[in-house]
């Protein structure tokens, strides 16, 4: 019996530039971005395929690629008995296609010149930006009992983000019988759907797609190479011309998923995981996320008062109080300081005592004393001085400063920033 593992390939997307997650991607793809203070994204499609029994992925980068490239070639290891690999194929030109990516059908054309020297019967495509649990198993294996040769994973969606998304329609048997990619509003009541009682209780009467997809080996070469050689995305173009040429279906999923498009639903995917009864489950024996594995001691925690936050380890902290917010790896907090509905990411390395008298007259690195710190995500290795106050919310406007960003009223501080005693941002 062939297993999934001796079935499936899947490539994951590295996306594109990332410009709405600006200015955490100003030097990292959005792959590499830390989530839950102790993961990257991509750490969240990869532990997926893991859990499902899928050991073979190729991850396709193009935009600031380095440290995404550093974590995956740290982290994933397969035994020597094992065929499982996680590779990066980045971006590269060649004598016949000398452009990089140009959306998402094209970086997998572009690399099906080392996925194809693999025997496979499906590919499995996921993106690299989403935050979600699912049994991509039993995807393929209701890919195959349909006899499709093209499944798309949907998931029930609301009025109001239904224009965000590429909507499709179903028959009975769930063929997809119609697509358009992000509808205007005007047009969403020819495209609701039967979701099913409980989705449609919800108010969820549309089905959006979720960018995942799994194709048969032959059915994807022969669009890719041959009838849509020139198409570059799969929801604009290669699922609305697929319809009808070939069968394909929608594997309607239920449960938690998000993409992490924009600073806002970045910012609020984290926070969520304090939530008493999170949406997505850390702590799921059967659904693990895997990361690199740093060795880091316990956090200590001095005369600090917590509610509802995340620690992770290796944070050494004095604070003051703490609440609703995700603090990252290695964070150090002063003494006095308050942190409200925040994602501090925290540090890369630990400054020794040397070097912090060596680094005298500049903050050393982490948070200092006395600081209050509200609806703001702090990025790696920052040190902000004492006294200092960044508060979001209360209709403070957009924009880009040297040491910050401010989007959707959060407060955005850019890597490495140094923020001096007293510094204000509010």
């Amino acid at each position: 019996m062939i297993t999934l593992s001796q079935s499936v390939v899947a490539v994951i997307l590295g996306g594109g530039s990332g410009t709405r997650l600006y200015p955490l991607t100003a030097s990292r793809s959005k792959p590499a971005v830390p989530i839950a203070g102790k993961y990257r994204l991509v750490d969240i499609p990869i532990s997926n395929c893991i859990n499902s029994n899928i050991n073979r992925m190729f991850v396709l980068t193009q935009f600031n690629s380095a440290s995404l490239n550093k974590h995956i070639k740290n982290t994933y290891h397969f035994s020597a008995f094992s065929k499982g690999f996680v590779d990066i194929l980045a971006a590269e030109q060649t004598p016949d296609n000398p452009g990089w990516y140009q959306g998402t059908a094209d970086a997998v054309r572009q690399s099906l010149r080392h996925v194809g020297i693999n025997e496979f019967e499906y590919v499995l495509i996921l993106s690299g930006d989403q935050l979600y649990q699912m049994d991509l198993g039993e995807m393929i294996q209701a890919h195959k009992k349909s006899g499709a040769e093209i499944t798309v994973a949907t998931i029930p969606v609301v009025e109001r983000e239904a224009t965000e998304f590429g909507i499709l329609k179903t028959d009975e048997e769930r063929n997809i019988t119609s697509f358009t990619e992000k509808p205007g509003r005007d047009l969403l009541p020819q495209w609701t759907s039967d979701t099913g009682a409980e989705m449609q209780r919800q108010g969820r009467n549309h089905l959006g797609s979720m960018g995942i997809y799994v194709f048969n080996r032959s059915t994807l070469f022969d669009l890719l190479e041959d009838k849509m050689k020139d198409a570059t995305d799969f929801g604009k173009e290669i699922l609305p011309t697929a319809l009808g040429k070939y069968k394909v279906v929608s594997f309607q999923y239920e449960g938690y998923w998000t993409d992490i498009g924009n600073i806002y639903s970045f910012y609020e995917a984290n926070l969520a995981l304090t939530d008493e009864i999170p949406p997505f489950n850390l702590f799921d024996n059967t659904q693990s996320v895997y990361t690199n594995p740093r060795m880091l001691p316990p956090a200590k925690i001095s005369g600090t008062t917590l509610e509802k936050t995340i620690i992770a380890e290796g944070s050494i902290i004095h604070a003051s109080r703490i609440e609703n917010s995700v603090i990252g790896i290695r964070s150090r907090i002063g003494y006095g300081t308050n942190i409200v509905s925040s994602y501090l990411m925290g540090n890369d390395y630990y400054e020794t005592i040397e070097q912090m008298q060596m680094n005298r007259g500049t903050p050393k690195i982490g948070i200092g004393d006395r600081c209050y710190i509200r609806q703001a995500i702090v990025d790696k290795n920052c040190r902000i001085g004492n006294d200092v106050k960044i508060i979001g919310g209360n209709g403070i406007e957009n924009k880009d400063h040297e040491l910050y960003s401010v989007k959707d009223e959060i407060v955005v501080i850019k890597k490495n920033a140094i923020l001096p005693d007293g510094f204000t941002i509010q």
